[in-house]
């Protein structure tokens, strides 16, 4: 058997399953990889090994079935785990323990997953990058002076350094899918209404869903799998899709029309050659694989970006803060909210019908091809403490809009996107590109993904960074 980290998770149920491998020779195998490698990495923000292996445990008398029954996947610290510190990626929140599971919490339970712990998150996760007070930098297992993006930043850099074989993350502006690209992933945004944010977190705006971080196609259509869900008093509902997820892995997904552009929304953004290269590369491989590419103005214009800072705004002041904990806020965090709570409630809704209403006339150019292609970041992975440089907090927002230029439209769309892993700098940097899917179009860009993870030899090839 090969080194337990180079199986995808998938292989890892089956060897589970087959008896090849039991839970907790896994579960420690992974602790042990975090025990001696994460102080560089920067991936958890908290370690639950005693929990972790009394799962494990009680997977090898009773494992329930499916296939990522006995595999490790860590939860992000903005998700509750009943009786674990949830912090929020903030210091005003140590030592705050979650009352109770998220429902995407228990549906990773109920399938047998085991949690490692807690993966870093930066402050209530706004920010594009994952530094705060409470634990070192998430870096890029690619080059250890690069970020791992945000807000799902501990999540890709677990999952790409070998210290879990996939991840959970969120995504609010471009959470899974920024840290996936500078960490040389495959993370899926899915559709609004397709995973549950019950019972606690709100979907007022309907911006934020759960999704998968992964190495491979088939191993985030699993986990996918087994996220999705709905609660009663959930404000959204995605269409209803056939069959399993894992399933449209193993699909051709047929010729496919597939739009493309590659103008951000947000002025003075700029693309660096190699986000280009990326794109265009990309371009070539659809149209390799016998796609139709055809180039379409954006969708979005720079007229709706005021309306979406208008709501990041407002949502830095979602999470209570006591008012003796406010000095542990973090500048961008203590900027962010000072403009929030500026912000009158009228100018918050004018904003969120302007961007409804452009959602609609998007829609109606998007929905007429299968996909579409855009680069997912506008540069290469950023140097940690990049984004801070110049302690002026407004300088670090201009540059988070500018470099998350393209993400955060389909979570004002509602749409479902992917990264792909597809291109590697000469230096060796990971720059990915996205695909977006109709409404409810999940299983589309899964199949199309699986086809181009096939046709390029899987995403990483015989890559592996260093500290692999």
């Amino acid at each position: 058997m090969s080194e337990l980290h180079e199986l995808s998770a998938l292989d890892q149920g089956k060897a589970i399953r087959n008896g090849d491998l039991s839970p907790v020779e896994l579960t420690r195998f992974y602790l042990d990889r975090i025990a001696r490698l994460d102080a560089e990495i920067g991936a958890y923000v908290t370690v639950t090994a005693e929990r972790a292996l009394a799962q494990a445990t009680a997977l090898e008398r009773d494992l329930p079935g499916g296939p990522l029954a006995g595999v490790p996947v860590p939860v992000k610290d903005l998700n509750l785990v009943k009786n674990v510190p949830i912090m929020f990626g903030s210091a005003a929140y140590q030592g705050f323990v979650a009352p109770m599971d998220d429902s995407v919490v228990e549906r990773m339970s109920a399938a047998g997953t085991v949690m490692l712990g807690k993966t870093s998150t930066p402050e209530f996760g706004l920010p594009c990058y994952t530094e705060t007070y409470l634990s070192p930098p998430a870096r890029s297992p690619w080059d250890l002076t690069r970020s791992a993006g945000g807000s799902s930043g501990g999540a890709a850099a677990a999952v790409a350094a070998g210290l879990a074989p996939v991840a959970q993350g969120s995504d609010g502006a471009g959470s899974i899918r920024i840290p996936s690209s500078v960490c040389g992933l495959y993370g899926i945004k899915p559709t609004r209404g397709r995973i549950s944010f019950a019972p606690i977190i709100p979907d007022l705006a309907g911006m934020s869903t759960n999704g998968p971080i992964a190495r491979n196609v088939a191993d985030a259509a699993a986990l996918l799998d087994v996220m999705a869900h709905n609660s009663p008093g959930d404000l959204y509902l995605a269409p209803p899709h056939e069959g399993t997820f894992l399933e449209y892995a193993t699909r051709q997904p047929g010729k496919l029309r597939i739009a493309r552009y590659a103008t951000p929304a947000v002025p003075e953004a700029e693309l660096d050659p190699e986000v280009l290269a990326a794109y265009e590369e990309s371009a070539k491989t659809l149209a390799a694989l016998g796609h139709e590419v055809v180039d379409i103005d954006p969708p979005f214009g720079p007229e709706l970006v005021p309306q979406f800072v208008t709501l990041w705004y407002a949502f830095a002041c979602m999470h209570p803060v006591a008012d003796d904990q406010i000095p542990r806020l973090r500048p961008l965090t203590a900027w962010l909210r000072e403009r929030g709570f500026a912000t009158p409630a009228p100018a918050f809704l004018q904003a969120q019908a302007a961007l409804q209403l452009a959602t609609r006339a998007a829609l109606q150019v998007t929905d007429a091809y299968d996909a579409v292609l855009t680069p997912t970041v506008t540069l290469p992975p950023r140097p940690v403490g990049w984004f801070e440089e110049g302690d002026d907090p407004e300088l670090t927002f201009e540059r988070m809009k500018r470099f998350a230029a393209f993400p955060p439209i389909y979570n004002v769309s509602g749409q479902p996107a992917v990264n792909l892993p597809l291109y590697w700098t000469e230096d060796g940097l990971p720059i990915g590109v996205m695909l977006a899917g109709r409404i409810g179009g999940e299983g589309v860009l899964i199949s199309l993904s699986a086809q181009i993870e096939a046709y390029k030899g899987g995403f990483w090839g015989d890559r592996r960074p260093d500290i692999w």
